[in-house]
């Protein structure tokens, strides 16, 4: 049987890390519902750009801006959306295996100078570094953002880097918030941006029950064609188009880390907590081990008397 001494030493390391995780879990759980609440609220206004989008795409004779054009993908840009921090559970083990498993399913050589990759989250730049891949751009501490504007940087980024033709498509790996309990990893073009693909994307989003789930409820929400509204465009439909792409592309990108951090936060408060949980069962395991071992000990000590009383007496 292991010491007493030694038992007490790891009992004191357990309780220690307890209460370390225990005060993990209770920043986690705050962030938690912060981000989503943040991500939640931000849903309605990815769905009505959406709708916007979709009204003007169906507008005839219009020359659509460059962001919102098709071409031939010459070189492709991947963005992995993944945490600053660790101890969050699957979060950033999720993301990178559905990156590779989209690399593996479409038969990409990652060596290829075609592909270029940009990291949100020191996570996903560690990542493409141990692969010796090429970091076009690095965006880290985006776990508590809450403004559009903190997101500016990245969408500026992708939106240059396509106009200037440094990249012909642009695909984002990140997780979404479904539960606490849940969150899926998705790959999403975001560039060029097409009707189709934000529809995809938004119907991926819609929850089916609770919360805004009127919207998967409602047939009518994409029957645009139906709908065949009248607008007053001002200056002119191809103006609007273009600063609406920039917009939406802008709107999406911050739904999608808004979404990340959501799914960052409960990953990371579960983990702690199942930690927490198991540090107590570890703690009380070694309690009733200690207790067995000093009993023994005492026992010992009583033979010993005894025996020694005995040996006396005789």
């Amino acid at each position: 049987m292991e010491s007493a001494q030694n038992l007490r030493r790891r009992m004191r390391s357990v309780q220690n890390i307890g209460q370390i995780t225990k005060a993990m879990e209770l920043v986690a759980a705050t962030k938690m519902r912060r981000s989503q609440e943040f991500a939640l609220a931000s849903r309605p206004y990815a769905y009505t750009a959406l709708e916007l989008l979709g009204i003007l795409s169906g507008l005839k004779d219009i020359p659509m801006p460059e962001l919102l054009r098709a071409r031939p993908v010459a070189k492709q840009l991947f963005v992995l959306v993944a945490s600053d921090k660790g101890l969050a559970g699957a979060f950033n083990g999720a993301v990178i295996r559905k990156f590779e498993s989209f690399v593996a399913e479409q038969g990409i050589d990652l060596a290829d100078s075609r592909y270029s990759f940009v990291a949100i989250g020191q996570k996903a730049k560690n990542y493409l570094e141990r692969r010796k891949l090429p970091v076009a751009a690095a965006f880290t501490r985006v776990g508590d953002f809450t403004k559009s504007a903190e997101v500016d940087p990245i969408s500026d980024f992708l939106i240059n880097g396509f106009l200037q033709h440094d990249f012909d498509s642009a695909m984002v790996f990140f997780t979404t918030f479904v539960t606490t309990l849940r969150q899926e990893p998705v790959a999403r073009e975001f560039l060029p941006v097409s009707y189709e693909a934000v529809k995809h994307s938004i119907e991926e989003t819609i929850p089916r029950a609770g919360r805004y789930s009127e919207y998967a409820q409602s047939e009518s929400f994409f029957a645009f064609e139906a709908k065949n509204p009248e607008y007053i465009i001002e200056p002119s439909p191809h103006e609007v188009l273009a600063k609406l792409a920039a917009q939406l592309l802008k709107t999406r990108l911050y739904h999608a880390i808004l979404e990340a951090n959501a799914s960052e936060h409960s990953a990371r408060r579960v983990a702690m907590k199942n930690a927490s949980e198991n540090a107590e069962e570890l703690s009380g395991d070694l309690t009733m081990e200690y207790n067995k071992s000093r009993q023994a000990a005492i026992t010992r000590e009583i033979i010993e008397v005894t025996s020694g009383a005995e040996s006396l007496s005789t």
